[in-house]
């Protein structure tokens, strides 16, 4: 087999992101997947975006990803999440076509020039002098490459859990990827274990609609890609039901049936999106949950339990779903069940996301103690651009996290690290009112464009957008009411922009995007100076660079915890030295007063 330039190991959302971003920078790209029918598959949820993640999805398509088009393409129902509050924490979602996306993403991977598919199974990491030079496959291939992003997901050393039933799995019916975790402790990494799951789906003809509560999608539809204007499509409505005190009960008389609470499972599962035994352990006053019951596709029967995911016994499962309204009759198609994987401890990454330990060896999604398709993804994308920039010498792609969420997901990971599934929300940022998700091209494609994985046409297509936006200013401006101009009347609470378009219908003529953004940038001004006068502030210790080489031990009067913790994760600078857990105050204005004076 031929030689690559870059190998990217996995094909989920992370791997899509990695290899496609690869392959447009013009290196010659080799994906390898156990499957190639399981490209981009929605394992859990058929579900892209929601609050904060909606938010990553906008920003990977500004940087000229790929999930922005796949969903727009394939979605089912669309909601603006949050709607009643600011736009800070307003997100887009939509259900997907759970097998429309896959194939979607397939044909997408297919279509790049100079990016290949493989179906095989890495067990190996070929090493030399400190750095990646390729991989070993399960049927013997030994492959090099230039650089390595490694991508698996729950696949890595993956076993899956029914009740007593478990077996070496990423997901049920899919086996698992054995060899390449413990190549990677060998080689000196350290490697945990994590756990997350996913409810059971169940037949849609035996459902009793007429018990459910119905939810139907927004009138107005708002594409991710920024590449599209405007969507019509015909939307599937999604339905909500609750768990009550019967419920509860037959999961508390079958706790011990549970691998969870068994004790077979090790690793932390993700706090935010916890099982239904969780939530009745953890919440006993609670007397009833919410539940979504959401199609899978238009092709398929398949609906999805979402907020019921479970690891107990399948019996137990036909037990307590049929307890809910609308499932007393149901047909349970495909179990629930939770999955244990091998997953890398961030603080070993760069904010580049290349390893510390190995060179050219760059890691990416579920593999770093994320969890979600869009934090994979967005992780993807920039370990791909920066594994392509690597080979060109120059110098990686870190967004801030005063830029991008993007910046505050890798920021956290890389600075904290995590020991349960990491998941973003809009309160992890800092400066959210400036990354809402309408912006995301203002702040992001110009920077993707420096770092050539935005193409000439999106740039184009940004600054037109910006061309409209100067004028629509010049327009509202240019009305006068009551003593005041119109930028100073969309100020007003109680004035939005339909009202002002009612007196100046030209400005219907501008795209609605167009208008939304500059509605929120003049009612929110004095927010976002105040804002970005704090951004300001904080980048100002983000400037203050670190040595990658300096000596820590050499810094006399540092705490013995901040001297383990600095050497540990080697921060890049001052600001990222100050987010470290345990680092104190005084040790780092002591790293500061020997940087300022020029100590090595």
């Amino acid at each position: 087999m031929r030689d690559y330039d870059i190998i990217v190991i996995g094909g989920g959302h992370a791997g899509i992101e990695a290899a496609s971003a690869a392959a447009r920078e013009g290196f010659s790209t080799l994906m390898i997947t156990q499957s190639l029918d399981a490209i981009g598959r929605l394992s859990c949820n058929p579900a892209i975006g929601g609050l904060a993640k909606g938010n990553l999805v906008r920003e990977i398509d500004a940087l000229g990803g790929e999930m922005g088009h796949l969903i727009d393409e394939t979605f089912i129902q669309f909601r603006i999440l949050n709607r009643r509050r600011g736009p800070a924490v307003q997100a887009p979602r939509a259900q997907a076509d759970k097998f429309s996306y896959s194939r979607r993403a397939k044909e997408r991977l297919e279509s790049i020039k100079g990016l290949s598919l493989f179906m095989d199974t890495v067990t190996d990491l070929m090493t030399e002098d400190g750095r990646v030079i390729g991989v070993v496959t399960e049927r013997g291939w030994k492959i090099s490459a230039r650089a390595v992003v490694m991508t698996t997901g729950t696949f890595m050393n993956g076993r899956i859990f029914i009740g007593e039933y478990d077996a070496p799995c990423g997901r049920l019916g899919e086996s698992a990827a054995v060899g390449l975790g413990d190549a990677l402790r060998r080689l000196g990494f350290t490697v945990g274990r994590m756990k997350t799951g996913t409810p059971a789906r169940v037949r849609k003809s035996s459902l009793d609609f007429d018990e459910l509560e119905v939810q139907e999608g927004d009138e107005e539809i708002i594409p991710f890609s920024f590449d599209n204007d405007e969507i019509i499509r015909d939307q599937l409505p999604c339905y909500v039901t609750w768990t009550n005190e019967e419920t509860h009960s037959i999961i508390r008389e079958n706790m011990h049936r549970s691998p969870l609470y068994g004790g077979k499972i090790v690793g932390k599962g993700p706090r935010y999106c916890p099982s239904i035994e969780d939530k009745v352990v953890r919440f006993p006053e609670r007397e009833r949950h919410q539940i979504f019951v959401e199609p899978e596709g238009i092709g398929t029967e398949e609906m999805y339990l979402n907020g019921l995911s479970s690891s107990l016994p399948e019996e137990v499962q036909h037990q307590f779903i049929r307890t809910l309204p609308g499932l007393r009759h149901v047909e349970i198609m495909r179990p629930a069940y939770a999955v244990e994987y091998d997953y890398l401890d961030p603080i070993q990454l760069y904010p580049s996301l290349e390893t510390k330990r190995l060179q050219n060896l760059f890691v990416a999604g579920q593999t770093n103690g994320t969890s979600g398709y869009e934090e994979a993804a967005a992780q993807g994308l920039i370990a791909g651009i920066n594994a392509a920039l690597k080979l060109k010498g120059e110098e990686p792609l870190i967004l801030k996290r005063t830029e991008a969420y993007i910046g505050v997901l890798i920021d956290d990971l890389v600075t904290k690290g995590t020991k349960e599934p990491y998941r973003m929300f809009t309160s992890r940022a800092e400066y959210r009112l400036s990354l809402r998700h309408d912006n995301a091209d203002l702040r992001l494609t110009r920077l993707g464009y420096e770092k050539h994985s935005v193409s000439e046409e999106k740039l184009e297509r940004l600054e037109r957008k910006l061309e409209r936006m100067d004028d629509l200013r010049n327009l509202i401006k240019s009305h006068k009411e009551r003593g005041k101009n119109g930028l100073d009347l969309l100020k007003e609470p109680e004035t939005d922009m339909a009202y002002i378009a009612s007196r100046v219908p030209e400005i219907n003529s501008y795209p609605l995007s167009v208008r939304r953004e500059v509605e929120l940038d003049i009612k929110y001004e004095g927010y976002l100076k105040r804002q970005d006068s704090e951004a300001a502030k904080f980048e100002k210790s983000e400037r203050i660079a670190i040595p990658a080489e300096f000596d820590y031990d050499s810094l006399d009067g540092l705490s013995a915890e901040s001297r383990e913790k600095l050497k540990q994760i080697r921060p890049a600078s001052v600001g990222q030295a100050m987010r470290i857990s345990g680092v104190r105050v005084s040790d780092i204005a002591l790293l500061m007063m020997h940087l300022r004076g020029g100590a090595k």
